[in-house]
């Protein structure tokens, strides 16, 4: 009886392995692939259940042994289903643990890839399009970007109880879905009802779960019946709003994808805020810095000028690179290039101050070096102003004085790179190639703010047709280059043929600056001109009085050569009193020259260095009312100082047909 029962056992196990088998692979293939519903343990057990007590009731069908073979058969069977259970219910934790792994370390890596790709760069349209692109790479099958309207255009943020105006700036779906097409394009202007999901998001800063057929579900196009909208707030403003779109075959969203999504849109609204700040800031430190540099080229008797101001394309922002053309008294022009440590607003703001203070001490005429070490006094007292340090406000600078009379040249540095000089060839001819291309030797101070080094002028003779190149340093430093290798193609651009001003400008560009450009770059190329001799009149005085009355007569003479007697007479006047002052309070040497340019110029030079000043004399004084004459006959006047004395000037404008025409060279 016993053989009995054990073979009928054996059978029994060997119809009842293969189909347990079959089952919980089925049932484990069943929780793998049914995990995305709602399922749970129930379920899982309740089919378990089912199973086995199918099996039990077919097995004991075949007992027909008596009641000995049917208890055994059943507690043999009680035991296998129990063993069923086990390693069905092991087989279910361990699929449902190895799906909701896979799913965590998947958004894991999505929220990891969305911190390496977002915010990369503080282009808008472009940091707009990173949250569509991370979305897209598979956790939606369509994403847009819609940014609120007024924060593209500057203005105050609409209120949130209102829908605001929204463009869309970005898009990416997935490629070879099936998303069904948008009716909105990139670039249009659009909104949503008040009662919609994409309406309410941005409106109450709060994201929206969308479904297919609810209110507040996808909206826009056929075949998503799952979203989630999210609106991007930064700061506490509300600037745009992403949604994400699922497709029929997907699975809807749940709460574990909104989570993703909330943090997605975070790093989103953070990198388009920056974005916004950034752009907003770089075009008003731009347009504030261009609104300082010269619009136009002056008409100038020393020199033909061109220039270039090139913003960089970096990150990092505008920079305070300036240039600027002033003229001088005696047809002289100084030449300025510099350029401000720092980006942004307080750059530009900065480079502003300088300017104006370089043009106030151009005005009265410093030398060089001496107008240096005042623009030095005032960016230290712009640290003390600002609770710097030393060299926390810092700036570099070149200012260069031409004399079209000498044709000398007289340049000081602090801190700047050195001019490149283009000297025509001996004789007439202009050969391609021809021109002789140096970096004239002249010491180089620190930059200003620093303080202690004193600062040089240099002076070297320029023959007329010169070109001199003042530049920043963006021009020659590259990462893609060296100083030495870059000076030589400033060399080759400036010595091939004889180019003007603008066109030597261009091949400047076309040879030295990179496509995108990590510097900003000022460029200033000015062409020398040559005074013509016979246009410049001179005359030595002896310290004596009875040559006072010469000196307006030498003037008188002077103009009517050159057909200008509608001036002499005040012009008489107005030498009479200058040679007059020099003789009496100066010392010899003392020179008149008379100046004819685009304006006519009268310089008395003497070799006291101490300068005179309008003062209001009484009524009973026999003297200072000379230089209030003055003041009142000439346009301009003024005083500058030399190393051997000093010039007191006056001004004139000339008649209509007594302009002079400046020659080209």
């Amino acid at each position: 009886m016993r053989t009995d029962v054990d073979a009928l056992l054996h059978r029994l196990a060997q119809q009842l392995r293969p189909r347990t088998e079959e089952s919980a692979e089925t049932l484990l293939r069943y929780t793998r692939g049914e995990l995305s519903e709602p399922w749970g343990y129930d379920e899982v057990a309740d089919l378990v259940a089912e199973e086995t007590a199918g099996h039990v009731v077919a097995f004991l069908d075949l007992l027909e042994h008596g009641a000995d073979a049917a208890e055994a058969a059943a507690l043999h069977l009680i035991a296998a289903g129990f063993g069923y259970v086990d390693r069905s219910s092991a087989h279910v934790v361990a699929a449902h643990q190895e799906e909701r792994d896979r799913r965590l370390q998947r958004r894991l890596l999505l929220a990891n890839g969305a911190g390496r790709r977002m915010g990369t760069t503080l282009d808008i349209d472009r940091t707009a399009q990173e949250p569509a692109d991370v979305g897209a790479d598979g956790f939606a099958d369509l994403v847009t970007v819609d940014l609120v309207s007024s924060v593209l255009d500057d203005e105050d943020v609409s209120p949130p109880s209102t829908p605001p105006s929204l463009r869309r700036v970005a898009r990416r779906s997935v490629p070879g879905g099936d998303a069904a097409e948008l009716p909105v394009r990139i670039g249009r202007t659009h909104g949503y009802p008040a009662d919609s999901g994409p309406a309410r998001a941005p409106a109450t800063g709060t994201p929206v779960l969308g479904r297919a057929g609810a209110s507040g579900g996808p909206a826009g196009g056929d075949g998503f019946h799952s979203a989630l909208f999210l609106p991007l707030v930064a700061r506490g403003e509300t600037l745009d709003l992403v949604q994400f779109l699922r497709t029929g075959s997907g699975a809807p969203f749940e709460d574990g994808d909104l989570l993703l999504a909330q943090e997605i849109a975070a790093r989103a609204a953070v990198s388009i805020d920056n974005a916004r700040r950034y752009t907003h800031e770089r075009s008003t430190a731009l347009a504030l810095q261009r609104s300082l540099l010269p619009r136009h080229a002056m008409e100038q008797s020393a020199v033909v000028t061109a220039s270039r101001y090139l913003p960089s394309g970096s990150r990092a922002g505008v920079g305070g690179d300036r240039y600027d053309v002033i003229p001088l008294s005696g047809a002289r022009v100084a030449l300025v290039v510099g350029d401000v440590v720092g980006r942004g607003l307080r750059a530009a703001a900065t480079m502003g101050r300088l300017r104006m203070a370089v043009r106030a001490f151009a005005d009265i005429d410093l030398m060089p070096d001496e107008l240096l070490t005042h623009l030095e006094d005032v960016v230290i007292r712009l640290q003390h102003e600002e609770g710097e340090e030393a060299g926390e406000t810092s700036a570099t600078c070149l200012y260069a004085v031409h004399d079209p009379v000498s044709r000398v040249c007289s340049p000081a540095s602090a801190g700047h790179v050195l001019p490149a000089v283009a000297t025509p060839p001996d004789g007439a001819g202009d050969a391609p190639g021809s021109r002789s291309v140096e970096f004239p030797e002249m010491p180089i101070g620190p930059p200003l703010g620093l303080g202690g080094l004193p600062f040089e002028t240099v002076q070297f003779e320029l023959a007329g047709g010169s070109l001199l190149a003042l530049f920043t340093d963006g021009l020659v430093q590259s990462r893609a280059r060296d100083v030495v290798s870059a000076r030589e193609l400033l060399r080759d651009a400036l010595a091939q043929g004889s180019p003007s001003p603008d066109e030597a400008c261009d091949r400047l560009v076309a040879a030295l600056v990179p496509e995108r450009a990590v510097d900003d770059i000022a460029l200033l190329v000015a062409r020398t001109l040559s005074l013509d001799p016979g246009h410049v009149a001179a005359l030595d005085l002896p310290s004596d009085p009875a040559a006072v009355a010469g000196a307006p007569r030498f003037a008188s003479d002077t103009l009517t050569a050159w057909g200008l007697d509608a001036l002499s007479f005040t012009t008489e006047l107005i030498v009479g009193e200058l040679v007059t002052n020099a003789i009496r309070y100066g010392r010899s040497p003392i020179r008149l020259r008379v100046i004819r340019q685009s304006t006519l110029t009268c310089e008395v030079s003497d070799a006291n260095s101490t300068a005179p000043h309008l003062r209001r004399a009484r009524t009973h004084d026999e003297g200072g009312r000379g230089l209030l004459l003055v003041a009142q006959l000439a346009e301009r006047r003024g005083t500058r100082h030399h190393r051997e004395g000093k010039v007191v000037w006056a001004e004139q404008a000339l008649p209509a047909d007594g302009l002079l025409t400046l020659p080209a060279t």
